[in-house]
């Protein structure tokens, strides 16, 4: 099988959560018998040479070669990476009033109905959980029998972490853990920040900054306390990154939301104690296994990070994350999903 991956264009300058589910899906395809590709837009293209397409982000920076490769006629599945904390209803309304204007003019799109218009032109879509799936399916208008969820994962190499290569490079052990971008207001690093001001344990805070007043707030008051330290960034592949997980006390992620937050992921592989937003499908993945707080609220998730300090370690998270969530698994059932739109002969 020939599959065509294709995600919105800055998914390598941003090298986030969809960039290690693109890549990660590939690498773990190919073992499969998935021969994956991807897209190249100064490369000559020929829907001949594909069985499908896998497109990841129902978004507007995907929306013109989802529509391309639709006019092509070529068969493809979604990963939406859709989230939001307006409900169903909510969505529903926007799109209506959307439809409304087009009464007067063409071309008014909102974000909501190009997610639509990508999913709709879909196969089959493939959110991470079961609350996105909802969100596709009440919000969007999508079909049920079009939709079928398949998880993000993990990669396996975070279950043998060794604490001691960070320890040695930056002296520090047993603290706090953050990693994501610095500089976006959904991961709520600010928030992060003013939590752990006062509390009695250093802090690590990795993340790319993305150079805007967010993120110039976060240095600032990161700088004015002496026991957070900002690493401007280090590959998902980094040895360093995996150590830092293995040698931190407990890793935060205090988003608005999450689908779920690979970096929570490894760093419970890795055998960190979880602190975490409960909104965007965590629970489904986390369950009773990690702390959950009000990103909204400064003092809920210092309070979570104190209850989850005092916590006596266990795998019990580390044993469920593997045994659920490692790529390979995640793989399988991305290639179950991709054989049931097939016709039989090429599915086999």
């Amino acid at each position: 099988m020939n599959v065509l991956f294709v995600s919105l264009q800055s998914v390598s300058m941003v090298h986030g959560g969809p960039h290690t589910q693109v890549l990660e899906t590939a690498r773990h395809l190919e073992p499969l018998g998935v021969r994956t590709t991807l897209f190249n837009p100064w490369a000559s293209f020929r829907s001949e040479d594909y069985d499908l397409a896998h497109v990841f982000g129902a978004n507007i920076g995907t929306f013109e070669i989802a529509q391309r490769l639709h006019q092509f006629g070529l068969r493809t599945v979604v990963s939406p990476i859709f989230f939001t904390r307006h409900g169903p209803g909510v969505i529903r309304t926007v799109r209506a009033l959307e439809r409304a204007a087009g009464w007067f003019g063409r071309g008014i799109w909102s974000d909501y109905g190009l997610s639509a218009r990508i999913c709709r032109m879909a196969v089959l879509n493939l959110p991470n959980t079961d609350a996105e799936a909802r969100l596709v399916e009440r919000g969007l208008g999508i079909p049920s029998d079009r939709i079928r969820v398949v998880p993000n994962g993990v990669d396996g190499r975070f279950l043998n972490a060794d604490p001691e290569p960070f320890y040695r490079q930056y002296r520090v052990r047993d603290f706090i853990l953050n990693v994501g971008h610095i500089g976006s207001h959904r991961k709520n690093v600010l928030n992060l920040i003013r939590a752990v001001r006062n509390l009695d344990l250093p802090t690590v805070i990795i993340g790319k900054v993305h150079r805007n007043a967010y993120s110039e707030t976060c240095l600032q008051e990161a700088a004015s306390a002496r026991h957070i330290r900002i690493i401007e960034g280090l590959p998902n592949d980094s040895d360093l990154l995996a150590s830092a997980y293995a040698a931190c006390r407990v890793f935060v992620l205090p988003s608005f939301y999450e689908t779920p937050g690979i970096a929570a992921l490894e760093a419970g592989l890795a055998g960190a104690r979880v602190v975490i937003t409960p909104h965007g499908g965590t629970q489904e993945y986390f369950g009773d296994r990690a702390t959950y707080v009000d990103p909204g609220s400064v003092d809920s998730i210092r309070r979570g990070i104190e209850t989850a300090a005092g916590l006596v370690p266990t795998n019990h998270l580390k044993d469920h994350i593997k045994n659920e969530f490692l790529w390979p698994r995640i793989a399988e059932k991305t290639l179950a999903a991709y054989q049931s739109i097939m016709p039989k002969e090429a599915a086999a």
